[in-house]
């Protein structure tokens, strides 16, 4: 292959169920290589009577005439001496080289020779099976195979790469995620016929220049895979077929003839491509050979088969990752691939047992073959040669990386409005805000201006003291100075020229004095509104400069509590864990004291728990489910008492917001809103969601956020803890037809509506009186509707200019101002934060790596990294108040932050705590919290609950 044109590269994954080749063209491109004009070949091979092997759809169609003849998973007996394939016996590496010559004899096609190439093969592959792949190759008429290893440069030939470390260089150069050298990201290889599953650490590039990610820890299923999916789905069709249909299901069940074994197989493939559609829809008619009527399978018969299957997978990979000397919240990243993958189920088991979000894309049979393309570089390396010694004195100095520069006054550098320059773009001409620290004296009451006359006073009766009798009223005295009144406690003296001692004399005075104090006190409404108006609302708080232990709540169990949540709200901790028969133990807590309130348990049982949440006048639980339309229970307890008030079954994918009186069940399969009474659980109102043209129903459901759920205690996430502070009464409904409605909550009824504003799956957010909308179009851009107004023209805060330019998140950062966090294609290092405030344009300013923004006030907390990394708090104007803090942060209110020293984790571990205040960014170190779930963790402004090891503690990191 050396002596090839230069420029063309292959790289080939060859897979259990299907194998993909990717190729690369000389001017960087890649491309699926087509075989029988199409990018997946099936790996199954088919002996003809001849002895000569048959791939892909072909030896699909042959089988079905003589099954006995085919073999559909090669790569399952590499470990077999042979395969009998009708009247012969093969070599494991026969059939595999009939699959790889087929792919040369492609690539030759489209290229006219065949490129350097580059094979994977899994981890776990020991000398013998790598070998036995060697041999395919040379029988295929490969260049002999050379394995890339860190302890030497790759000799000429096929090269040979280990799966996950070709998924990881994919995960890094071409989704361009980063992988900081030293630490790891886990690669999930769900394929048709086994699980595969690595952690990968980037030790940085190797000393021939390689990518030097290398597999720390390895491990998987050989019997697990889509296949094993799709035996589970045909058993569930057997229940439905079966009962009504019995002799037709024993024949395909146990295939007698040729015909029998025909329609077995047919019915094999309509159950893979009834799988693979319920991943997009909800139902799946399956034709079943020799049954007239179609049987309909659904995503919730699919997701009760395969659950117990994915929990193996799923365990495994925590065992794997257990074995790399790492917690899942250690991980970079978890990347997905595999056409199997694209089941929903997997992500949302995975996500939910790990907490760490995974990466899957659209095709995740493609990312290991283009992923194996980066071992052979894109241009010519320099011909070798000896080294070229540079004296130490020519090297040119490493440039500093100078911080982004700002004009004077701290403006950003990108301004949307030439001269804008006000520190609080919600309030134009605002003066700073008056702060008081609470407990200080209040400020001295201004003295009168020199020169206006008190108004006219009511008259007051003759020999009439002054209340209290002790200390002077101050009267304006000639020129408007303030004098003593004598026989009020200052010394005699002569009267004023002119007053004389008479009795009208001494009237006229008292009537002064009373002006004079009604002056005064006028002064002191009028100065304490205006302190009331320009007060700080969201003080800096008193932080401790060591976190105290509270209280301890033990659970009583006798092992660790598989999961534990809690939720706090004023001075009640709510706390629960599952017991080992499945219910959900829950215990009310007063957090000042750690006495408890009361303890109860759910009624209904669950394999696993979601979690718990405070709701107005109670407590909510949450069963987990394994999927989008598995059932589960949800229960509300009394808060005072800890009765059970109702329980109610709920979908997987199904969410419930709450008000004052109203639980809102936003019903994903039912296609509505149902209004449940608060109390007791009945249904109040129904609202259906609007169609789209196609008869579509999806919908996106947002609670109309207020001034302090949206300024409160939220998670790491930006999602309030206390959304039901000010109870919001208000949701917003965009529907399949982009329509709006703005729904009262209590009643149900539609307040306005207004068509063409949104799909449903646009970066959307609600806040006040005001739908912020940005469409995730080329050219996209940010209005603000008024939703007092729903009918007028909204305000257009931004456009973009660059097509390339998405949106990825909008948040409320202020009085009629939102901030969006905008990507370059779909690269975060690109990143950037818009502030857009209504009448004042918009403020622009670089925040690379940006993943996410939560809003703090009118300031803006973005969290940085894969995932949190760091954290940056930039105040109105785009100035960092707080830089790549490393952790994860969450907001206590408008004026403070408590940042983690890490991202939050399931396992029991350390956590360092720091509080910042937003305005100054004076940062308190507040010390640790030992041997917590932090992920358990839940805050107030001036408490923390956490899950230990068997119990939960409760920690107080700032004064009342």
């Amino acid at each position: 292959m050396a002596d090839q044109p230069y420029g063309f590269a292959l790289g080939v994954d060859l897979g259990t169920s299907n194998t993909v080749a990717v190729l690369r063209w000389p001017d960087g491109r890649t491309r699926p290589l087509l075989v029988d004009g199409q990018p997946i070949l099936p790996s199954g091979v088919y002996a003809d009577h001849e002895g000569r092997l048959h791939v892909g759809r072909d030896a699909q169609r042959l089988a079905q005439a003589e099954p006995t003849r085919y073999e559909a998973h090669p790569k399952r007996r590499i470990d077999d001496r042979s395969v009998r394939l009708g009247d012969r016996e093969y070599a494991p590496a026969d059939l595999l080289a009939a699959t790889l010559r087929t792919v040369a004899d492609s690539a030759v096609a489209a290229t006219g020779f065949l490129p350097p190439a580059v094979l994977t093969c899994p981890a776990t592959w020991n000398e013998a099976r790598r070998q036995v792949l060697a041999d395919a190759l040379a029988r295929a008429g490969w260049p002999a195979a050379a394995e890339h290893t860190m302890a030497g440069p790759i000799p000429a030939g096929t090269r040979l790469l280990r799966e996950p470390v070709a998924a990881a260089r994919y995960y890094t150069e071409v989704l361009r995620r980063p992988v900081p050298m030293g630490t790891a990201i886990a690669v999930f290889d769900l394929g048709g016929g086994t699980l595969d599953v690595a952690v990968v650490r980037n030790e940085g590039a190797d000393p021939w220049g390689d990518s030097g990610f290398e597999v720390i820890a390895a491990g998987g299923i050989d019997d697990l895979g889509g296949l094993d999916l799709d035996a589970a789905l045909v058993a569930r069709l057997g229940e439905l077929v079966a009962a009504e249909h019995p002799a037709q299901w024993k024949q395909l069940e146990q295939p007698a003839d040729t015909g029998q074994w025909r329609a077995r197989h047919q019915l094999w493939d309509t159950v893979r491509g009834a799988k693979e559609m319920l991943s997009r829809t909800t139902v799946a008619p399956v034709a079943v050979p020799g049954v007239e009527v179609a049987v309909q399978l659904t995503r919730a018969d699919l997701e009760r088969v395969a659950t117990p299957l994915l929990r193996r997978a799923v365990t495994e990979t925590r065992n794997v990752i257990a074995a790399a000397g790492l917690a899942p919240e250690q991980l970079t990243g978890l990347f997905l691939v595999g056409g199997a993958t694209r089941t929903p189920l997997v992500a949302r088991l995975l996500h939910a047992d790990l907490g760490v979000a995974p990466t899957v894309l659209e095709q995740p049979e493609l990312p290991v073959a283009e992923g194996a393309l980066t071992d052979l570089p894109t241009r010519p390396a320099p011909r070798s040669g000896p080294p070229v010694a540079v004296p130490v004195s020519a090297a040119p100095a490493s440039p500093a990386v100078a911080p982004a520069s700002t004009p004077p006054g701290g403006a950003s550098p990108h301004l949307g409005v030439p001269g804008s320059a006000a520190p609080y773009p919600g309030v134009p001409g605002s003066a700073p805000p008056y702060s008081r620290a609470p407990g200080s004296a209040a400020p001295a009451s201004p003295a009168p201006v020199p020169g206006s006359g008190p108004p006219a006073a009511p008259a007051v009766p003759h020999g009439s003291a002054v209340p209290g009798g002790a200390a002077p009223y101050p009267i304006l005295g000639p020129g408007g100075t303030v004098r003593e009144i004598p026989g009020f406690g200052a010394p005699a003296g002569p009267p004023p020229p002119g007053t004389g001692g008479n009795g009208s004399a001494n009237r006229r005075r008292r009537a002064l004095w009373i002006t004079a104090g009604a002056v005064v006190a006028l002064a002191g409404v009028v100065t304490a509104a205006v302190l009331y108006l320009t007060r700080d609302r969201y003080p800096e708080l008193e932080y401790l400069h060591s976190v105290s232990e509270v209280a301890r709540i033990p659970t009583g169990a006798a092992d660790r509590p598989g999961d534990m949540f809690t939720a706090v709200l004023g001075d009640r901790a709510y706390v629960a864990w599952p017991s080992e028969d499945d219910h959900l133990e829950v215990v009310a807590v007063d957090v000042t004291t750690g006495s408890q309130r009361w303890r109860t348990r759910t009624g209904s049982t669950a394999q696993q728990w979601y979690g718990l949440a405070s709701v107005p006048g109670g407590i909510a639980v949450y069963a987990d489910a394994a999927g989008d339309s598995t059932p589960r229970d949800m229960t509300v307890f009394d808060a005072g008492t800890g009765a059970q008030r109702w329980t109610r079954p709920i979908h997987g994918n199904d969410q419930v917001h709450f008000s004052k009186d109203t639980a809102v069940l936003a019903d994903q399969e039912g296609h509505r809103l149902v209004g449940l009474r608060l109390t007791d659980g009945e249904p109040k109102w129904t609202l259906d969601y609007p169609r789209d043209q196609r008869g579509g129903q999806r919908a996106t459901v947002r609670v109309v956020g207020g001034e302090k759920g949206g300024n409160g205690p939220a998670t790491v996430f930006g999602t309030p803890r206390d959304p039901y502070g000010d109870a919001p009464q208000r949701l917003v409904l965009i529907g399949a037809d982009r329509s709006v409605r703005l729904i009262d909550s209590r009643s149900g009824e539609v307040l306005a509506t207004r068509a063409d504003v949104a799909d449903y799956d646009d970066v959307i957010t609600a806040y006040g009186d005001r739908l912020y909308v940005a469409n995730d179009d080329s050219k996209y851009g940010l209005l603000a509707y008024d939703l007092t107004k729903l009918g007028a023209e909204p305000t257009v805060l931004y456009t973009v200019t660059d097509d390339q330019r998405r949106p990825k998140s909008v948040v409320p950062c202020g009085e009629h101002r939102a901030c969006l966090l905008e990507v370059r294609g779909y690269d975060n290092e690109t990143a950037e934060i818009v502030a857009a405030t209504e009448g004042e344009g918009t403020r622009h300013w670089p925040a690379p790596g940006t993943t996410s923004l939560v809003p703090v006030g009118d300031h803006v907390l973005a969290a940085h990294g894969s995932p949190g990394e760091s954290v940056t708090l930039f105040d109105p104007t785009g100035k960092a108040v707080l830089r790549a803090r490393k952790g994860v942060a969450a907001r206590l209110d408008a004026g403070n932050v408590l940042v983690f020293n890490k991202e939050l984790g399931t396992s029991t571990d350390d956590r360092a705590l720091a509080g910042v205040g937003v305005r100054s960014g004076k940062v308190t170190e507040l010390g640790g919290v030992s041997n917590v779930r932090s992920r358990t963790c839940s805050w107030n402004t001036r408490l923390i609950v956490c899950g230990a090891e068997k119990d939960f503690v409760v920690y107080r990191f700032a004064a009342d």
